[in-house]
């Protein structure tokens, strides 16, 4: 939940923050691709100027999650089908061979913390929100990134999560797919046993199912203004 900030309690905004924020609430589906993100009213939400919008929204930019469109504005990207084959091919090569190099390198405290990431993805859906799971299952697979300790391919394979986010907002079809409950304990647990064959071949699986869960034929329909998505 993110609420209007308090000018008597709290100081204005950063560009910084407000991308982050932004960032979160499209990961989170509150915010679904194709939305114009207006300077003026997300001025009005975080109580700052256009210029520090404007910065954000540069930023989101740069990765993927907004497209700047001359004389039109900013709008949350919204990737087309050959764009969801495009990331979802371009995962299925890079994050098998990272989670082969993280079963060499994971540390007790590393399978601690990707413990803790499916705790928290369940206990979302069991609370009914879907997007929230689904940007814990982001973070899952960029964690597991950083533990391979593979800076140039993390930095690759965070992009391609937060358009994965984008393109299930659009074309997902099969829920199951985000609640498989063995498909992430399987794979810490091959982390945990330092079997790299087996995590990169769980990986390998994992990913394909999820390519296979999107529906390439349809659009997500649903909608929700900017102020109701970040002041909700």
């Amino acid at each position: 939940m993110l609420n209007r900030p308090n000018p008597a309690t709290s100081r204005p905004a950063s560009s910084e923050t407000i991308a982050q924020a932004l960032s979160l609430a499209i990961h989170e589906h509150r915010i679904m691709p194709g939305t114009k993100l207006g300077e003026d009213d997300l001025a009005d939400i975080y109580g700052v100027s256009r210029t520090v919008i404007r910065a954000a929204l540069l930023g989101l930019s740069h990765i993927k999650l907004v497209d700047i469109r001359r004389n039109k504005g900013a709008f949350v990207a919204s990737p087309s089908t050959s764009d969801a084959h495009e990331v979802f091919e371009a995962r299925e090569l890079l994050e098998p061979r990272t989670a082969r190099s993280a079963a060499s390198r994971a540390t007790p405290a590393d399978i601690a913390k990707l413990e803790r990431h499916i705790t928290d993805e369940h206990a979302a859906l069991d609370a009914a929100d879907p997007g929230r799971a689904l940007h814990l299952s982001g973070l899952f697979h960029m964690e597991i990134a950083r533990i391979a300790d593979q800076a140039t391919i993390a930095g690759i394979i965070e992009t391609l999560v937060a358009r994965s986010s984008l393109i299930i907002a659009l074309y997902w079809r099969r829920e199951s797919a985000l609640c498989e409950k063995h498909a992430h304990h399987a794979l810490v647990q091959a982390l945990a046993d330092q079997n790299g064959d087996q995590a990169e071949e769980l990986m390998r699986s994992h990913l394909v199912d999820l390519h296979s869960a999107l529906d390439l034929r349809e659009r997500g329909e649903r909608t929700l203004s900017l102020k109701d998505a970040l002041t909700s």
